[in-house]
């Protein structure tokens, strides 16, 4: 049986533990309020500027190499995979969630494609795919707590030149989109190309431009600058998205932890009672057997 002593050296410890992860709950909490705000203002932006780009490209009819009005993501051979996970752990089943489905699309496609290639935003996914052997074409680490729209530009910059260059038909973006602090959903997302889609012909039907309009300097010129523009935007978006997620899962894991340590706590101190008064009953015991012995 374990002394009083190794047992109260477990209490403190686990109570120490508690205090650690108590604190990283409630730093957790305070950035997700910042990164829920983030993206509450990030939102209608993007999908505002999605909606122009949509009606401005059925203006004439303008062809632009990063849209398609529908795709077959069949057809698409080479594709750039970004997978968007966190630099630091203790956040649950974040990052393990979007490895297991990178992982899981690589198996599924690598035979259909001529390539799939991988480009790692967050230390925590290009760790994951070493192991494999996978070495990505690109990576970024260090985003810190507040993302930055200089960083995203950058980001969809470097993407939108390789999807030019003609090295990929594709790029996707795996991350985990924010719903709740105790709800973050997997996104297997197309970046490129972006789609107008068949509805973008009923909304220019009935919203589209006048005919009165003019476009300075052209509409090419204002859809190309739009649709990089849009794309960064995206890009930023989906980064907002992912670090409220990752304060989310951090949260709720620190969360989990605390009320572990207080139950471990609790275990640990009703069996230091249980020891304790063991010890007690058992002196008692030799005290009386020893003045019966005298008076005996």
């Amino acid at each position: 049986m374990p002394n009083t002593k190794d047992i109260r050296a477990k209490i403190s410890s686990t109570s120490k533990t508690q205090q650690t992860t108590k604190a990283m709950k409630m730093v957790a909490a305070a950035k997700l309020r910042r990164a829920q705000l983030a993206i509450i203002n990030a939102r209608p932006y993007a999908n505002k500027i999605y909606q122009i780009i949509r009606r401005m490209a059925l203006v004439d009819r303008i062809q632009h190499p990063l849209l398609l009005s529908t795709v077959n993501e069949a057809s698409a051979k080479k594709v750039l995979l970004v997978v968007l996970t966190s630099d630091r752990g203790l956040c649950g089943g974040f990052n393990s969630g979007i490895n297991k489905y990178a992982r899981n699309y690589l198996a599924a496609n690598r035979d259909k494609k001529e390539k799939i290639d991988f480009f790692f935003i967050g230390r925590k996914g290009q760790e994951f795919f070493r192991r494999f052997g996978i070495a990505p074409v690109h990576s970024v680490t260090q985003l810190g707590n507040e993302i930055k729209y200089p960083v995203a530009s950058e980001i969809s910059e470097t993407l939108w030149h390789h999807f030019l260059d003609g090295e990929y038909d594709e790029i996707r973006l795996v991350y985990n989109e924010f719903k709740s602090a105790l709800n973050q959903i997997v996104i297997d997302e197309r970046l490129l190309p972006i789609e107008i889609g068949t509805e973008a012909e009923k909304e220019f039907t009935e919203y589209g431009f006048s005919k009165d309009f003019i476009f300075e300097p052209s509409v090419e010129g204002i859809l190309d600058e739009l649709v990089k523009k849009h794309f960064a935007i995206q890009i930023f978006r989906v980064l907002q998205e992912s670090l409220a997620s990752e304060h989310g899962a951090r949260m709720t894991a620190m969360e989990n932890a605390t009320k572990n340590a207080a139950e471990r706590i609790r275990s640990l101190t009703l069996t230091y009672n249980k020891v304790r008064q063991a010890a007690i009953t058992t002196e008692l015991i030799e005290i009386t057997s020893g003045a019966e012995a005298l008076n005996g």
